[in-house]
Parts: structure tokens; sequence; C-alpha cells
């Protein structure tokens, strides 16, 4: 019993977001949670969309066009449960004061109720405490190091630190963020190449590079390990439904994947699974030191893991939790990739498992929550691995980019130089722009074709995509067309080149 209460209470203290608010201190990030009090800008204020759910208002009088809930917002409770867990309850009764509404705007798209009377401060914080303002600050600062003024302005901050706005915009909401101080570039600059190495921008230019300049064999095996832990991390995600860690304390640094769920952390997911796979596959074919092989998938493993908690997107608990869920992924996994592979390869049916099994896969994770970001993401990678798929399987029944037999292994690492360099670029300068050009082409044609199929309004393609019959199959086709060009159509452009 000692020792299970024990295990509760570290539980409860790797989720407090009050964790991740002081390792944010220590790297020097400083939120300006200001709050502005004066009424007649109270009205202006927009609703911050949140954690991953899209609620739908029912077809009433009070259905506002083109408006969607998001999260915990306005008409919607938060619940705290005994775990620490935050539920979102929707609440048709919006709470109306003097015939305005009482709006709480959360900072940085995150669960925060808050009522000021009197000068005092009552909040719910993300471990569900009620934070009182003549206690300690709800963000755990003291009155110096957060500036609150009744017209909304902000101290510049202490001699020496940057007001900085998130990189980039919430990729469902359009929320640009909050300001906030830095005191240190260099973790800033270290952290945001971190956090960069789980993005779409990384996949797309990381995958093709090894594909085209290195291993292709190496390449595709590291795809099909990606697509399956990003996969089983988007639909945890969706099944345990935790949102992200409470702003105020924490600073939202990055604001993109603001609104979906936290637990498990994807990105420590991934920054577990690729470079730890990586590692795997390559020694025993490639001669390099083991103990080289390893430090660098060890400093890649925690650069982006670390870099989660300073963004603000999540507890502790959960890059601890996606760390150790992607090494039990990879435990399972590895050992199978020769037979999944040699299946994709020569099994004379192969297309149409490949096709029927990562479309089966996207309809079961649609189905496990209501719209989010983490729907087209999942669909995009399933259509990525589906893609590549397929196009190893071409490859084979054509002869084209055959893999090395085992007479010619182990491979050397070549010497640097000019040449090498030199066309390793003209092949990424080339190929990359092919995959940016396929996206965009089969993107302009498969909107607007499934939003006919299904019927859907195409005016507003943000609002269309929030149907599952338009995002799935969108991602699908469109990724999927990237994925197989990957591997088929670019490669084959290189040695029509004499590029290869």
């Amino acid at each position: 019993m000692e020792k299970s209460n024990r295990f509760i209470e570290l539980f409860h203290y790797l989720q407090d977001p009050h964790l991740v608010a002081r390792f944010q201190r220590i790297c020097g990030v400083q939120g300006t949670f200001s709050r502005t009090v004066d009424s007649s800008k109270e009205a202006d204020r927009t609703h911050s969309h949140n954690n991953g759910a899209c609620h739908h208002h029912s077809t009433g009088e009070h259905e506002r066009e083109n408006a969607i809930d998001m999260g915990a917002g306005e008409g919607e409770k938060v619940q705290t449960t005994v775990g620490g867990v935050r539920k979102r309850i929707t609440d048709s009764n919006v709470a109306k004061n003097n015939g305005e509404e009482d709006e709480s705007a959360p900072q940085n798209g995150t669960v925060v109720s808050a009522a000021t009377a009197g000068g005092e401060t009552v909040a719910v914080g993300g471990n569900g405490r009620i934070v009182a303002g003549t206690g300690p600050d709800f963000s755990g600062k003291t009155e110096s190091e957060e500036t609150i003024t009744e017209k909304g302005s902000r101290d510049p901050g202490p001699p020496g630190s940057s007001t900085v706005k998130p990189l980039r915009k919430n990729s469902l909401t359009g929320d640009a963020g909050q300001e906030f101080l830095i005191k240190n570039r260099f973790l800033y600059y270290m952290f945001t190449f971190g956090t960069e190495l789980g993005n779409e921008l990384f996949y797309i230019t990381f995958f093709p590079f090894i594909m085209w300049n290195i291993d292709a064999f190496v390449s595709r095996r590291l795809i099909m390990v990606w697509v399956w832990v990003m996969y089983l991390g988007q639909c945890t995600k969706d099944v345990i439904g935790w949102s992200r860690p409470a702003s105020p304390p924490v600073v939202k640094v990055e604001m993109f994947y603001n609104s979906e769920y936290s637990m498990p952390s994807t990105h420590a997911m991934s920054g577990t699974a690729i470079p730890f796979s990586l590692f795997f596959l390559t020694y025993g074919r490639w001669e390099y030191p083991f103990s080289l092989g390893f430090s660098l998938a060890l400093c890649w493993c925690l650069l982006v893991c670390v870099s989660r908690l300073y963004m603000g997107m999540h507890s502790v608990l959960d890059v601890i939790v996606g760390s150790l869920y992607s090494v039990l992924i990879l435990l399972f996994f590895l050992p199978a990739l020769d037979m999944i592979d040699g299946f994709n390869l020569t099994c004379r049916y192969a297309p149409l498992i490949i096709i029927a099994l990562h479309l089966g896969l996207g309809l079961f994770s649609f189905t496990l929550d209501t719209w989010s970001t983490s729907r087209g993401d999942t669909a995009q990678i399933l259509g990525t691995g589906a893609g590549v798929a397929l196009a190893s399987h071409v490859n084979h029944l054509l002869g084209l980019m055959p893999d090395p037999t085992l007479d010619q292994l182990p491979f050397t690492m070549p010497a640097l130089s000019a040449g090498l360099v030199g066309a390793a670029l003209v092949r990424i300068f080339l190929g990359v722009p092919v995959l940016v050009a396929t996206r965009a082409l089969m993107k302009a044609i498969t909107i607007p074709l499934v939003c006919r199929v299904f019927r859907v309004p195409c005016e507003d393609v943000r609002k269309a995509r929030q149907h599952m019959e338009v995002e799935l199959p969108y991602r699908y086709i469109v990724y999927g067309a990237v994925g197989f060009n990957v591997l088929f159509l670019v490669p084959l452009l290189f040695s029509c080149m004499q590029l290869s």
C-alpha cells in the first residue's frame, strides 16, 4: 500500500505542469501572462482551441455559422478526475453577466478557467488544484517575474532577454500564441532544432536523403518502423485523451500541435524509434564504431525528448511514457522487419493488401475520437507508408534499385569529398522539389474531387477537411503519391540523368 501511494505521488509529480514551468525558467524561458481587465476589450477577445477534439454545436438558434468549439473553451466545464486528468464537458448554458459573456480566455490554447474579484485571482490549475491570488502565484513565479497590468501592457523583461512569439501558428485554429521572453538564445535555437526533428519538414528531407544518397534498403525499413510507431502513438493519444500542460504556468513556446492530445509524446516516440532503429539497421551493415553510433542515437533521442519540455508541449510523464512505449514497440517490430519487407517485395497480392491494410487502419483511427489535427497526421503517415511499400514492390518487379548481395557487405564509409557532397546536394535539390510539386498537384486535385464525391462544400477548405470522408482520402492519396515518388519516380529520374 505504501509503495502504491509513492507510485501515485510520483505519477502526479511527473504530470505536474509546474515541473515543466520550472524547467523552462531554468532554461531562460519566461512567460508574459498579462490579463486585460478593460471591459471594452473583453468583447473582442477570442477563445483558444484546445487539446485535440472538435465539439460541434447542435443545430439551433444559438448555432453560429462556421464556428467550432475546440477543447474546453466557453460553454464548457473542466472536470478534474482522481488521476489528475482534466476532462472536457460541453455545457450549453454559458454564464452571462449584465448581458455580456463572462469570458476567461485560456492562454496559449490550454484549459484554464479564471475569475477575478477584488484583485484576487482564483484559477483551476493543470493538476486540478485551486490556486488563489493571495497565496503563491498561479504560474509558480514571483511578482517580479510575471507582469500583469490593467491595460494588458507588458514589461520588456529583465536585461538581456528578448521577446519572442511561437514560430508557427496552431495548425488547426491559426492561433499565433502569446509572446514570451527568452534569456538563453543558444538553448532556444538548440531545442527548436530538436523539436523540428519530429516535424514534417524533417521527415520529407531526412528519409529521402537516406534513400537517395546512403542506403535505400535501410531507408524503406526505417519508414516502416516510423509508420507503425507513429500510428500506435497517435491512436494511444486519442484513447487516453489527456490535455496539454496548462498555461499558465507553462509557457507555450510552440503552438503548432497545441490542439492535439498529450499522452504519450509522439515526438518522444519518433525521437527514440528513428535514431535507435537507424543504429540497429546500419550497425554491421556499415563499418563504424559501436560507441559512435550508440552515442549519436542517444544524443538525438535526448535532444528531441527534452525539447518537448522546453516547448511546453508535454509533461515529464508524457515524454517518459512516449520513449518507453517506443522501445516496447521496437522490441516486437524490429525482429519482424525481414518478414514484412520480404512480403512487400515478393508477394503477388502485396499491393492490394498494403492499400487495404493502411486504409483500414486509417478508418479505425478516425473512429477513436472527434475530429482533430491528429486525424490528418495519422492518415498522412499511413499514406506515406503505403506509397513507399507499393514503390518497393514495383521496383522489385522492374529490377530497379536492387538490394546489395551479402558478399558486398559490410559497406565502408566513403571519404568525404567535394564531389560526394555535391552529388548529394544535387539529388536533394532536384528530388525534394519533385516531392513538393507532387504534394501540391495532388492536393489541388484531391480536395475538390473528394468534396464533390461526398457532397461536402469546399469553399472553406479548413472546414471541409474536418469531415472524415474528406480528410482521410485527401491525406491518404496525397501522401501516398509522395511516398511512391520518393522510392520510384525520383530514383528513376536520377537514373535517367545518370545521378544514381
